[in-house]
């Protein structure tokens, strides 16, 4: 951070620390019942224009985000998604959020060695809300992988 933080500063970026580290814990935690990605879910921690470039695909739309996640970890039963040391940077009621993300899943149906694991950085998007910070735009950037990843059929238009 520079030297001219405030605290107000500083609780954003905790507020927005938090705020993605929550979202990946949501992952893990919702992963065992898929139709927990529901609307009230999604409102924790996406605007409704959301835009979101994952690796099955670019959506728009809250409601679409939660539904490509949905189908995005309905291939998977277990997963540990981690990430650390992403870089904020805060303007007024807007801010950018880059850091490394690694992510571990058991496919669904498999067994414990069905491993698919990838890493990457993920950068966000983010804006003040009356309900506090939340994702604009998200992108992640896969720069490896290891395993076989899930068969994902082409996205309908």
């Amino acid at each position: 951070m520079p030297d001219d933080t405030t605290p107000g500063d500083l609780r954003d970026h905790a507020a927005i620390t938090d705020l993605l580290n929550r979202f990946l814990l949501s992952l893990d935690d919702r992963v065992a019942d898929p139709a927990r990605f529901d609307d009230a879910w999604a409102r924790a921690f996406f605007t409704a224009d959301v835009s979101a470039e994952m690796p099955i695909g670019t959506v728009r739309g809250r409601d679409a985000v939660t539904a490509r996640i949905r189908e995005g970890m309905s291939r998977f039963d277990r997963t540990v998604h981690m990430a650390s040391g992403a870089v904020v940077e805060i303007d007024g009621d807007r801010a950018t959020a880059r850091g490394p993300q690694l992510s571990t899943h058991i496919l669904a149906g498999g067994s414990d060695g069905d491993l698919f694991v990838s890493a990457g950085h993920s950068t966000s998007d983010l804006v003040r809300t009356p309900d506090g910070w939340r994702i604009a735009a998200t992108a992640l950037r896969i720069v490896w992988t290891q395993g076989t990843p899930p068969h994902v059929p082409p996205p309908t238009p």
